[in-house]
């Protein structure tokens, strides 16, 4: 080797310097609408929630709610680009608590934790791989965090700490010191996420419900259902035939249990897993005729589907050219953002669902499961990449059946596994496979967070008490439903607590009013109808986090011990709900401030105290707020088609009004303006002397009501 080529080799393994990584700035934020700002990192992606979704904020809902000053210090908010992938940081203050980032089963508050936000079905444990991993959080401190990217997310919330802290954690010896922590105290928010820029967005409050209500209007709002979309759900055995399915419904009514809706489990189609989307006409020979059978009864058919498309569906070969490269379950993968795919399934859903009298759909398997999903290597005909298909499916899935129903000016409310942000307009109720009943109260204290709707159904049980439990608890949901797929179980299974089912779920169709009225207010104002107990301004309740001593084998590392309030939740504005589990005779309730009363008997409860209750198996333990006024039903078995007499009960002392809502309950008429607004009020409360009055507005028509009957349950 010559001098010449040894030097030239020498220059050449000389490693050569790397590029300086680009520094985190902060953001340069922009008023979007009254109390929201957005900002960008980077170029972010094209394919995001609110394009896919489609939907537009209620502005007119957010002018309403007013201005709020910018709830953090826009300084302290960072974003920067680093190797292909956007790093986005968020402040923390002390005591400051997290809630948010995903549904979860097991956890109310998210500091302290570490994240991998994926859609995914949930696997028992919260890593953030579930049904609805949505990237929002809200703050105690009344601000909102949202970031507008369909990717899979890493987030470390309150975990990570900084050279540049602005509170470093106190430096403790583990030697000596008892109170040394493997977790030393984090103030920020860290975020990755696999793409080259992000929009994020800031909700101001000032009250973490005001947060909640903004980034739901942001989004569209809440859905409306339809009337009979919030009665009694029954889905039938696999393999039911049309013969059987009549037959169920003439049981019902023999043992008077109301019913609504009747739901067809995949034994309705000529395949499934994968699907043709057509009726097996051994099963079902005259499909239009049962739901026209159904709909006298006043009993709607809704129909389980999964996504992928079996080689012998009509679909097969024309949809093919828009579908994935991968299969499931040797069917088709449609790549729903085509428009050829909407067309296609648009005709197809039309000619054997819709026209035959099918009012809804349960979409199952759109969620995860990666040993059989799509792996993040499959293409697209769109381009879109495997993992925002993952992320966005659910809502895709939504906005098309939605779309179905609305173009014939009919609402509709269904069932499905995976969902996201865009999506609270959409009337879908997430559901799941998993089932423990109390990780199923925790699921739907947090969907409250979300702008998600979930449902703790009800499947089967182990003993007469679980039964009773877990119909309690359904019945409180923002949809009720019996899910006989697999062992044929009717809600009189169990013979010894047959009453006790009957009547609650009686009463869940008695405060049909009430729960109309809480969609009304997700619709129109963004509130969530089931909303967790820290959305309350009157609940000063924390997670207790107790300092962890340091134990060889129980604690070796001090972690903190987290108590949570996530087994009680309020419906609506007026009322809370505190299940009880098999085995539990009796529970702590933690009342918000305020006077508080039984709602069963009308007398006192408490006023922001600690109650320890044992109602018996036979109730469900509910309190109604001072001054609650609570619209009822008279009983029956049918959701009521016409004008019918209401109840109108009022507890407390405390003088009260109330605006009840009314429209036809089942098309879209409303966002036109067809609706009415019905002013029940009570005054003389303090005085005992209580007068309650009704007030219709000027003009305004009455679909449903005909009578108005007061009833002063604490008197």
């Amino acid at each position: 080797m010559n001098r010449v080529t040894a030097l030239v080799l020498f220059f050449l393994l000389i490693p050569a310097p790397l590029p300086a990584a680009a520094a985190a700035r902060t953001l340069e934020w922009t008023r979007v609408l009254p109390g929201i700002w957005s900002a960008a990192v980077g170029r972010p992606d094209s394919v995001h929630f609110l394009q896919t979704a489609g939907v537009s904020p209620r502005r007119e809902a957010l002018e309403a709610m007013g201005d709020v000053p910018c709830p953090l210090e826009p300084a302290l908010i960072r974003g920067e680009v680093r190797e292909g992938k956007t790093l986005l940081h968020f402040p923390l203050e002390k005591g400051e608590r997290i809630f948010g980032l995903g549904l979860h089963f097991k956890t109310v508050e998210q500091r302290g934790r570490i994240l991998r936000l994926h859609m995914d079905h949930y696997g028992g444990t919260d890593n953030g791989r579930t049904h609805a991993p949505v990237p929002f959080y809200v703050s105690s401190r009344g601000y909102g965090i949202w970031i507008n990217s369909a990717r899979y997310i890493d987030i470390w919330v309150g975990t990570a700490v900084r050279k540049d802290s602005r509170h470093p954690p106190e430096v403790r010896d583990r030697n000596t010191d008892r109170q040394w922590t493997a977790r030393p105290y984090s103030d920020n928010v860290e975020a990755v996420i696999a793409a080259e820029g992000a929009e994020v967005y800031l909700f101001g409050g000032p009250g973490l419900l005001d947060v909640v209500r903004r980034y739901n209007l942001f989004q569209g709002g809440g859905c409306l259902p339809p009337r009979w979309g919030l009665g009694f759900w029954h889905r039938v055995p696999t393999l039911y035939t049309a013969d059987q399915v009549r037959g169920e419904v003439e049981e019902f009514a023999r043992h008077g249990f109301p019913l609504s809706v009747i739901g067809l489990e995949p034994g309705w189609q000529s395949r499934s897993y994968p699907c043709t989307y057509e009726w097996d006409r051994g099963r079902f020979p005259d499909p239009a005729g049962l739901a026209a059978d159904l709909k006298r009864r006043g009993i709607y058919l809704n129909l389980w589907l999964n996504p992928y498309i079996s080689p012998q569906s009509e679909l097969f070969q024309p949809i093919e050219p828009y579908t994935a490269s991968h299969t499931v379950w040797a069917g088709l993968v449609p790549d729903y953002s085509r428009k050829e795919v909407q067309e296609l399934l648009g005709r197809h859903f039309r000619k054997h669902h819709l026209d035959q009298g099918v009012s809804g759909y349960k979409m199952d398997e759109n969620d995860g499961y990666d040993s059989w999903l799509w792996p993040d290597s499959a293409e697209f005909p769109s381009g879109i990449s495997a993992e925002q298909m993952r992320t966005l499916y659910g809502v895709m899935m939504q906005k098309l059946a939605t779309s179905l129903f609305r173009e014939r000016n009919l609402r509709t409310y269904g069932l499905v596994r995976a969902t996201n942000s865009g999506a609270a307009s959409f009337p879908f109720v997430v559901y799941n496979d998993y089932y423990s009943h109390p990780d199923f109260i925790t699921a739907l204290v947090n969907s409250s967070f979300l702008g998600v709707l979930w449902t703790p159904e009800v499947r089967s049980s182990r003993t007469a008490e679980e039964w009773l439990r877990r119909m309690q608890s359904v019945c409180f949901s923002p949809l009720a439903m019996l899910n006989a797929w697999s062992d044929g179980t009717k809600p009189w299974s169990f013979p010894e607590v047959e009453t006790q089912v009957r009547e609650i779920a009686q009463l869940r169709l008695r405060l049909l009013p009430y729960l109309y009225n809480c969609f009304a207010d997700y619709a129109f104002y963004g509130t969530p109808p089931v909303r967790a107990m820290n959305l309350d301004p009157g609940f000063a309740a924390a997670a207790e986090e107790v300092a962890g001593a340091v134990d060889s084998s129980a604690n070796p590392y001090g972690e903190a011990i987290r108590r949570e309030i996530k087994d009680q939740f309020l419906l609506g504005d007026s009322l809370l709900v505190a299940p009880l589990f098999a085995g539990q005779s009796q529970r702590k309730v933690i009342l918000p401030k305020g006077k508080w009363y039984d709602f069963y008997t009308g007398r006192p409860a408490g006023d922001g105290e600690i109650l320890t209750v044992a109602p018996g198996l036979d109730r469900i333990p509910v309190y109604v707020r001072d001054g609650g006024i609570i619209p009822m039903l008279e009983e029956g078995l049918r959701i009521p088609d016409g004008k019918v007499p209401l109840e109108i009960r009022h507890y407390g002392s405390k003088d009260a009004v109330y605006e009840l809502y009314d429209d036809d309950g089942s098309s879209y008429d409303y966002e036109k303006g067809k609706f009415s607004r019905i002013r029940l009020a009570v005054t003389g409360g303090e005085s005992g002397e209580k007068k309650g009055s009704v007030a219709v507005p000027k003009g305004s028509r009455l679909w449903s009501y005909s009578d108005f009957r007061w009833v002063f349950p604490s008197n």
